[in-house]
């Protein structure tokens, strides 16, 4: 099963920039720094919940590439839920997305702290990867907590994608309005086309 995991090109190439982080950490090239590193991850649930509710169920762009894309980064997962080649996020939508980040980080805070940033951002999206693959799997996780994670993201696609777009990390869907209780959503007859 974690095998599997690692094969996908974004989890391969998050897993890479995570260790050669970690090395530089190590050696003492970067200082790395907690707050950042925390900042990083907070972001990217920031952006986890945002992407998800505001851009990736957003309305059907005129233009037939992005529409393509559209269709590629969420509508057909939605259409076919456990097709692990749609369940991950690309390296081609990763890669310019940590890149903007990191870069506009760096313009707050400066070069070498915005790299604990995206230390951060790369632990939470393998968190999320993680999170989202497990939800789409055949396995039972062991954990209560896990168990209520993975039916909380299946109601998104199974109930109602109007509701629990928060993936890894629900806190957002409360305080936003989205969390809702299993039986507190009427069933979407559009849960699994979105457009």
């Amino acid at each position: 099963m974690f095998l599997a995991f690692l094969r996908h090109g974004g989890v391969a190439a998050l897993l890479v920039g995570v260790v050669v982080e970690a090395l530089a950490f190590l050696s003492g090239r970067i200082e790395p720094r907690l707050g950042m590193i925390l900042l990083g991850a907070l972001l990217f649930y920031l952006s986890e919940y945002g992407m998800h509710r505001f851009a990736f169920h957003a309305p059907p762009l005129p233009w037939p590439p992005a529409r393509k894309l559209q269709h590629r980064l969420h509508y057909d997962h939605h259409v076919e839920p456990n097709r692990l080649d749609l369940l991950f996020l690309p390296v081609w939508f990763l890669v310019p997305n940590l890149a903007v980040a990191t870069s506009l980080v760096a313009l707050l805070f400066g070069s070498e702290p915005s790299l604990s940033a995206l230390f951060g951002m790369m632990l939470a999206i393998l968190h999320y990867e993680w999170v989202h693959y497990v939800a789409h799997i055949p396995y039972q996780p062991r954990t209560q907590f896990g168990r209520w994670l993975k039916q909380y993201h299946l109601r998104h696609h199974f109930i109602s994608e109007k509701h629990w777009f928060g993936v890894s990390n629900p806190t957002l869907d409360g305080l936003f309005g989205t969390f809702h209780g299993p039986d507190a959503a009427e069933k979407s007859s559009t849960v699994r086309k979105l457009y």
